[in-house]
């Protein structure tokens, strides 16, 4: 059964999604199979990164600021000067990701938690749908 749950984001930078994705799997009763999450966003992304340490999403948000920054000479600004960066930063990450998930969990390394990761300025209600297909 899909789910789809909302998000608000803050603005730039990342979000942990990690327990959404763990109460998802625990709501249907999920034991062995695949857990897809999918952004329906253009201007925000998926991502699996270090749930350890704040600096590591810190520098992650800076790297994306140098590498697509806002006063490029971008031909799409009709929707503000952060929108174009956004979408080359969502381009270069994931829209979906495909976690295996054993015994009811997602089969994470000890230092890995799912991320929506916000490529515009403000804050916005970011929608990612949650689906789950069974192994045995």
């Amino acid at each position: 059964m899909p789910k789809t749950i909302s998000i608000l984001s803050t603005g730039r930078g990342l979000t942990d999604i990690t327990a959404q994705a763990h109460d998802y799997l625990a709501e249907i009763g999920a034991k062995n199979g695949l857990l897809t999450l999918f952004v329906q966003h253009t201007s925000a992304s998926l991502t699996i990164q270090e749930n350890a340490d704040p600096d590591v999403l810190a520098d992650l948000t800076d790297h994306f600021a140098r590498l697509a920054p806002e006063d490029a000479p971008w031909r799409h600004t009709a929707e503000g000067p952060d929108d174009m960066p956004a979408h080359v930063k969502t381009a270069l990450t994931d829209t979906s990701l495909s976690i295996p998930v054993i015994d009811g969990a997602p089969a994470l390394g000890i230092w890995q938690g799912l991320y929506l990761f916000e490529h515009r300025d403000g804050g916005h209600e970011r929608r990612i749908v949650m689906t789950f297909i069974k192994s045995d």
